[in-house]
């Protein structure tokens, strides 16, 4: 590839129009693994036979990982069309159906979110869903309605009624969709099929009483560019995504004090967990003398269940090596280290060929731009070891030695790296800056709380219909993110608890899902944002064995060095393994609290001071789980776990005393 100058970039700054027809398969691993490679091999096979000529793309994804794999579609003259859970079958009736012959495919389509309160355009295709909880679906009995009084019109070879795999609606009744403007209608009777048809498809009249006016509790600014471009491309990156175009704006129209202040002005707090102002740990790392400073990305995700960074590494890694890039510049380091752990390796895969091509062009190295600024990065990898996630332990683990932390302070921005001011990010963190350099501080703080600015992205897993990553503008409440983007509790049960901050938060119960999703407001509750997973866990889940799961997984991976967490952590399991076999006494309870309590103070790091976290937040909210478990057992611990309330304790009958006749 030839070095790019200055002017080069700038006249990348404006996206070519839009390719009139493509097929993307989104092709991160979650993907690969519900077959991605299959399906895109069958949608090339069968246009070739075909003899057509739509290209198809590998793109990153956008996270539906409910519906993986995905396939994108924008045919000549139709709107793009998302489907999921796309087989070989599937994958060649899209091409056969859909793009040579105008027809989308049933039970797949995937609604777009931006939806319009107005048609202004003829509609050409209707989606269908019965998104009620009520036994029976009504999909294919309102498809064939729609269809007939289409027919009845005369309109049924001009539009088309799909039944839709996803909505974006739960629990609102029979929903429908009219494309390609996007308007969405819900809570559809049977009497409104002939006034859909008649005013809104052939009138082009809006129908208020059924129209969906509420948006889309989701804003994507770490995840804009997911699903949209080939994360192996630098060149998709440059002219699709103003990739760079954020390395370009501060390396020749602000100061890195300037950088700094816009930083402070977006509000942008680490996303790792801790959710320290990312412009003061710039600050800081830049106000101390020193030859070398060094910029880290933690890429080291490791509870159970999340998936956010791997995600946005995998579909989008330009965007976190320019983040990391404009970060170096903001403090003065000159070199860069990717910590990812090695169980992710299409992550460092992508991410290596990423500085390998940005190496290419001339936006690493020497002299960037011709602006006099040097920079490289480099990809290390972490072992597994969950404790190096902590920033002191992350550091030994790239310097060669053992993965364990180190007394604070020092920090690592006064010495860290190699005894160096070293300013460590999460992939996150990094992921926004691009956006804030290009948008504005102000921009970005114009979303979220007062004290949360931004989004934050979630990966939403456990007992909920739809998982996936989520990203929301801070204050959206727990209930939206569960019940509105990702469905609701699966099989509609009645939820229980929503787990947020991996092995190092604590449970949420139902009578807070209505809480603004904060730092401060989780951690009122007993847990902490962390790096964003989200557990959700409905009534037929035990509390108990939710603390001992989380608890086992620290006592396993703390390093040892120190004893409160070595120790107490330990006899911390072996208490609660106790109560949940029916052996405890309430004793157990007040000495948990007292080991929870040590736990916090005396620990070395984050990982022993928030391991008691979910025992803490479970006793707190599930006490009487724990009661049930120590006064009848383990059988009828689980009977008060299912009810909304716990019923009184058996009492033993107490054996009669034998008389002798």
């Amino acid at each position: 590839m030839k070095p790019l100058t200055k002017s080069d970039l700038e006249a990348l700054n404006t996206p070519p129009a839009e390719p009139a027809e493509w097929m993307r398969v989104q092709m991160d691993t979650g993907g690969i693994a519900a077959g991605a490679e299959e399906a895109l091999a069958e949608l090339i096979r069968r246009r070739d036979e075909m003899r057509l000529t739509i290209p198809a793309l590998r793109v990153g994804s956008v996270g539906y990982s409910f519906a993986d794999p995905l396939v994108e579609v924008k045919a000549a003259g139709l709107p793009r069309i998302l489907y999921g859970r796309v087989t070989p079958d599937i994958a060649s009736a899209i091409v056969t159906d859909h793009v040579a012959g105008g027809k989308f495919v049933d039970d797949h389509v995937i609604a777009t979110r931006k939806r319009s309160t107005t048609l202004t355009s003829p509609v050409t295709h209707v989606l269908v869903r019965d998104t009620g909880a009520d036994a029976g679906s009504k999909t294919q009995f309102f498809q064939f309605s729609l269809i007939e009084e289409l027919k009845r019109r005369g309109l049924a070879d001009r539009v088309q009624v799909v039944r839709a795999l996803d909505l974006g609606l739960y629990d609102e009744g029979v929903a429908v969709q009219l494309l390609p403007a996007g308007v969405t209608y819900a809570n559809v009777l049977a009497p409104d099929v002939a006034r859909i048809v008649a005013e809104s498809i052939e009138g082009g009249k809006i129908l208020d009483d059924l129209l969906w006016k509420a948006s889309d509790p989701q804003v994507r600014i770490v995840l804009r560019h997911c699903g949209e471009i080939d994360p192996d491309s630098i060149d998709d990156y440059l002219r699709h995504a103003q990739g760079y175009q954020g390395v370009r704006r501060v390396l020749f129209e602000q100061t890195p004090e300037q950088v700094i202040d816009e930083m402070k002005t977006s509000g942008l707090r680490g996303r790792g967990g801790a959710g320290f102002p990312t412009w003061m740990k710039w600050k800081l790392t830049r106000a101390q003398p020193a030859e070398q400073r060094y910029v880290i990305c933690n890429g080291d995700e490791g509870d159970p269940g999340a998936f956010m960074d791997r995600s946005v590494l995998e579909s989008d890694p330009h965007a976190v090596l320019e983040g990391m890039i404009i970060a170096g510049y903001a403090m003065g380091a000159t070199k860069g280290y990717f910590y990812i752990r090695a169980e992710y390796p299409k992550a460092v895969e992508r991410v290596e060929r990423a500085i390998q091509q940005a190496r290419e062009v001339g936006l690493l190295g020497s002299n960037i731009l011709g602006s006099g600024f040097t920079f490289d990065a480099k990809v290390r990898l972490g072992a597994g070891a969950f404790v190096c996630g902590e920033e002191t332990a992350l550091i030994a683990s790239i310097e060669g030695k053992r993965g364990s932390p180190s007394p604070r302070p020092p920090y690592p921005s006064v010495r860290g790296l190699w005894g160096m001011p070293t300013a460590i990010n999460n992939v996150e963190t990094l992921a926004n800056i691009p956006a804030i350099v290009l948008q504005g501080g102000a921009w970005y703080a114009s979303f979220g709380t007062a004290s949360s600015k931004g989004t934050k992205v979630f990966a939403v897993t456990g007992k909920v219909k739809n998982a996936q990553l989520v990203e929301v503008p801070m204050g959206t409440t727990l209930r939206q993110i569960v019940y509105e983007v990702c469905g609701g509790v699966l099989d509609d049960r009645d939820i229980k608890a929503v787990q947020t901050g991996g092995p190092s938060g604590g449970v949420i119960p139902e009578k807070h899902l209505d809480t603004p999703v904060s730092y401060e407001t989780l951690q009122q509750l007993g847990s902490i944002m962390g790096s964003g997973g989200m557990l959700v866990m409905d009534k037929t889940d035990s509390m108990v064995e939710v603390a001992k799961f989380y608890l086992r997984f620290c006592v396993d991976e703390s390093c040892g060095k120190c004893a409160p967490c070595r120790i107490g952590g330990y006899q911390m399991l072996q208490i609660l393994d106790r109560i949940s076999r029916g052996r405890g006494t309430a004793e157990d309870i007040v000495t948990i609290r007292r080991i929870c309590t040590a736990m916090q103070k005396a620990s070395l790091c984050g990982l022993g001071q928030t391991a008691p976290n979910p025992v803490l937040s479970t006793l707190r909210y599930f006490e009487e789980e724990y009661k049930a478990f120590i006064e009848g057992g383990p059988s009828y611990a689980r009977k008060v776990s299912r009810a909304a309330a716990p019923a009184p304790a058996p009492v033993a009958e107490t054996p009669k005393p034998v008389v002798s006749p």
